[in-house]
C-alpha cells in the first residue's frame, strides 16, 4: 500500500483525482469513469509520445511520407505531396535512387529519418509548441535546404504536430494555425479551380501549364465550389460536342486536356462553358504559364510540345508581354503565374509594373524567402504562390506568408501534381487568411479533399464563415 501512496504523492495524482471526482458529482455526470477519465487526460499536459513514419504512394503512383504522431490525446496524421522538384532554391524531397525500386523514387531514407533521428529529437515536446518542433528538426538536419533529414521528412511531421496542437487545445486546426500566425479573422478562400491542363500536367500540345477559373462572385464558398462544378461539365460537354468524348482525358490536376495548342483556343472553350452556366460576371480567369518550361535561352517556344513544330513559334520577352496584354483585353483574366522564365527578372518586372493583372511567383520564388525578398525589393511580382514542401516546416511558411503579406502581396496557397488526401492546405489556407487557394480541378479525390474540408470549415465557423469573393487579393 505503501508504494501506491509514494506513487500517488509523487506524480501529485491525489488532488487531481480528488478534482476529477468533485467535477463528476457536479456535472451529475451518467458515466462517472468515463468523466472521471477525460477530466485527467485534460489536466495532464500532453507531449509527443512516439512518431512513426511510413511510405505510400501520392496521386501520381510516386512514393511519398506519411506520419503518424501520437500524443496522449490520441493520433494525428499527416501525409507530405511531391512536385517535379527542380532542386535549385526550395527544400529537397529526399528519395532513395535505387532505380530498381520505384524507380528511383522510393522514400524509404527518409522514412529512416524520422523513426530513427527526428523521433528521438521530438518525442517528449509539447505538441503546441510548433516553432520549437520545427525549430529541432532544423537544428537537426543542418543544412539550407534541408538535405540531411529531408524536406519531405520533415514537414510530415511538422503538420502533424500542428495537428497534435491544436486537438491539445481542443481548437479546429485552422484556429491553431491563426494562433501561431498572430492572426485573427478567419476567412474562406476563393478557390482557383484548373479545368484544362496543359504544360507538363498533360499529353497534348499547350505549352500552359493550367487554365482556372476564380468564383470572385459567389457569396459564400459551398456556392464557389458548386460554380466550379457546374463549370467543369458544362466544359466537358463543350468539348465532347467540338472534338469528341475522347478528348476528355485529364491530366494530373484533374484539368481536361483536349489535344490544343493555342492559348486562345483554350481560353475560347472555358469561355463558352461560363456562358452556358449563366455566371458570366462571376467567374474570372486565371493562367498559369509555367514559362520556364519552354524557355530556349531569351526565347520562348510556344510549341515546344507539338510533334511538327515549325520552329516558327518562338516569342521574345518583349512579344510575350505583348501577347499577355491582349488576352487580358480580350478575356476576364485576372491572374497570371510564371508568366517569363524563373531567372527572367528583367521581363516579369516589367510586366508586374504594368498593373494589369495579378503576377504569381511560383518557379521565380520556389517559396524561398531569399527570393521572395529580392522579389519584394524589385518589385518584380505581387502575389506569392506557396507550395509547404518547398519549405519543409509549418513555421517556416507561416513566416514567408507574413513577409508577402507584409509587402501588401496576395498569397495563394497552393497544393502539388503529386497529392495526397491529406486536407492540411485547406485550414493553412484559412488559418492564414490567404485569400486563394489552388488544389487543382472540382474532380478526383486528392484534389477534392481541400475543397470538402473548406465547406466543412464554413459550416462549422457559421456566421462567423466569411467567403473573401471580390477582395480575392486581400493581402
Amino acid at each position: 500500500m505503501s508504494s501506491v501512496q509514494e506513487y500517488l504523492d509523487k506524480h501529485m495524482l491525489s488532488r487531481k483525482i480528488e478534482d476529477a471526482v468533485n467535477a463528476a458529482v457536479r456535472a451529475k455526470t451518467p458515466d462517472p469513469v468515463l468523466f472521471i477519465s477525460n477530466h485527467m487526460k485534460k489536466s495532464v499536459p500532453s507531449v509527443i509520445t512516439k512518431v512513426k513514419a511510413r511510405q505510400i504512394l501520392d496521386s501520381r503512383g510516386v512514393p511519398t511520407v506519411e506520419v503518424d504522431l501520437f500524443t496522449n490525446k490520441g493520433m494525428f496524421r499527416a501525409s507530405v505531396p511531391t512536385g517535379v522538384p527542380s532542386g535549385l532554391y526550395e527544400a529537397i524531397e529526399l528519395r532513395d535512387g535505387d532505380k530498381g525500386t520505384y524507380l528511383g523514387n522510393g522514400v524509404s531514407r527518409a522514412v529512416r529519418n524520422i523513426n530513427e533521428k527526428i523521433s528521438e529529437a521530438i518525442v517528449g515536446m509539447d505538441p503546441i509548441l510548433q516553432n520549437q518542433i520545427d525549430q529541432a528538426m532544423i537544428d537537426l538536419d543542418k543544412t539550407e535546404k534541408k538535405g540531411e533529414l529531408g524536406g519531405n521528412a520533415m514537414l510530415a511531421v511538422s503538420i502533424a504536430a500542428c495537428k497534435a496542437g491544436a486537438a491539445e487545445k481542443e481548437v479546429p486546426l485552422y484556429k491553431h494555425i491563426a494562433d501561431l500566425s498572430g492572426r485573427g479573422s478567419h476567412v474562406l478562400p476563393v478557390p482557383a479551380f484548373t479545368l484544362i491542363s496543359g504544360g507538363k500536367h498533360a499529353g497534348n500540345s499547350l505549352a500552359l501549364r493550367d487554365i482556372m477559373i476564380l468564383p470572385i462572385g459567389a457569396r459564400r464558398f459551398e456556392e464557389a465550389l458548386q460554380m466550379g462544378s457546374e463549370t467543369y461539365h458544362h466544359l466537358k460537354a463543350v468539348i465532347i460536342e467540338k472534338y469528341g468524348a475522347h478528348e476528355t482525358n485529364v491530366g494530373e490536376d484533374g484539368g481536361f486536356a483536349p489535344d490544343i495548342s493555342s492559348f486562345r483556343e483554350g481560353l475560347d472553350l472555358i469561355m463558352e462553358a461560363i456562358s452556358r452556366t449563366g455566371y458570366n460576371d462571376k467567374l474570372k480567369i486565371a493562367i498559369d504559364v509555367a514559362a520556364t518550361d519552354f524557355c530556349v535561352g531569351t526565347k520562348y517556344d510556344l510549341d515546344y510540345k507539338s510533334p511538327n513544330r515549325s520552329g516558327q513559334n518562338f516569342k521574345s520577352g518583349e512579344e510575350m508581354v505583348e501577347m499577355y496584354k491582349e488576352l487580358c483585353r480580350d478575356y476576364p483574366i485576372v491572374s497570371i503565374e510564371d508568366p517569363f522564365d524563373m531567372e527572367d527578372w528583367e521581363q516579369v518586372k516589367l510586366f508586374s509594373g504594368l498593373g494589369i493583372c495579378q503576377v504569381v511567383g511560383d518557379g521565380l520564388l520556389m517559396s524561398n524567402s531569399k527570393r521572395i525578398e529580392r522579389a519584394i525589393q524589385e518589385h518584380a511580382c505581387n502575389a506569392l504562390l506557396l507550395k509547404v514542401n518547398q519549405i519543409g516546416t509549418v513555421t517556416e511558411a507561416i513566416e514567408v506568408v507574413k513577409m508577402a503579406k507584409d509587402a501588401q502581396w496576395a498569397v495563394v496557397i497552393s497544393q502539388r501534381s503529386g497529392e495526397t488526401d491529406d486536407s492540411f492546405i485547406a485550414d493553412l489556407s484559412v488559418g492564414l487568411a490567404t485569400g486563394q487557394i489552388k488544389a487543382g480541378a472540382p474532380c478526383r479525390g486528392e484534389r477534392l479533399a481541400k475543397y470538402n474540408q473548406l465547406i466543412r470549415i464554413e459550416e462549422e465557423l457559421g456566421d462567423q464563415a466569411s467567403y473573401v469573393g471580390d477582395d480575392w487579393r486581400q493581402s
